[in-house]
């Protein structure tokens, strides 16, 4: 419910062309931010500005191309961004994959940890140094409550002898969380403050690949009990709006909401 404004500050944020993504990023341009959409889909990505532009006339929104399943294209957003942002005082590492099948990335990571973790890694300490530059900044993780069933398999960290998608899951979810704990601490006296999340169980993509990871049947389960149970997408997006405008947080970091 806060009231507060965003004028003249950036964000980025991940997977903003669809889901709980795009309603955060429509919310945060309702409020005068500059909103970089970072997507792999950039037909979507233009969408998504198209519709939040048709919604906000005088909003700033922007598209850029960005595939969490490479290192090497999270390398070249983030030139690319730096080059036309000067500053940074939003990152929102929203963008996500959930229970797929035993993929790997282009550099040979579990997909679900390449893309929930280590894209998300990457590309927040390359953006790093412009996030300190612009403090009072914050870096927001949209994990899930699933971390609770995680472990770091650390003795094979990519699922290769054991592989079960939900593991793979939880484990990449626990990993966001762990990342915001360990960031706060290494940021203290920045001005950056970190927050991780879990947005409830929402009415979006997320499960679209159960039918092929598990079976057709569970994936047609999962989508009808989700339209009957979940939350939709506008209150999935809550709490990411909250932790990213929220003055009462200003001071606050590395906590989980």
């Amino acid at each position: 419910m806060s009231t507060a404004r965003l004028d003249g500050k950036t964000v980025v944020i991940t997977g903003g062309n669809t889901g709980i993504g795009k309603v955060t990023a429509l919310e945060l341009a309702k409020r005068g931010a500059h909103v970089v959409i970072a997507c792999r889909d950039t037909t979507k990505g233009d969408m998504a500005v198209q519709e939040i532009k048709s919604i906000v006339p005088n909003g700033s929104v922007v598209t850029l191309s960005l595939d969490l399943s490479s290192l090497q294209s999270v390398h070249t957003f983030a030139k690319k961004l730096l080059r036309s942002e000067p500053h940074i005082h939003i990152l929102i590492n929203n963008a996500g994959v959930a229970c797929c099948p035993q993929w790997k990335t282009e550099d040979g990571f579990e997909m679900q940890l390449g893309v929930n973790h280590l894209g998300h890694f990457l590309l927040t300490l390359l953006l790093l140094d412009c996030l300190k530059k612009s403090a009072p900044a914050r870096i927001i993780n949209v994990s899930s409550v699933a971390h609770r069933l995680g472990k770091i398999h650390f003795e094979d960290i990519h699922l290769e002898n054991c592989f079960n998608p939900f593991t793979a899951y939880y484990q990449s979810k626990l990993a966001n969380v762990l990342f915001t704990k360990e960031l706060a601490k290494r940021l203290q006296g920045t001005g950056v403050t970190t927050y991780a999340l879990h947005p409830g169980a929402v009415q979006t993509e997320l499960g679209r690949y159960l039918g092929t990871s598990v079976n057709y049947c569970v994936g047609w389960m999962f989508y009808v009990f989700g339209i009957l149970f979940f939350k939709s997408v506008e209150e999935g997006a809550q709490t990411t709006i909250y932790c990213a405008v929220a003055e009462e947080l200003e001071h606050q970091t590395g906590l989980y909401y």
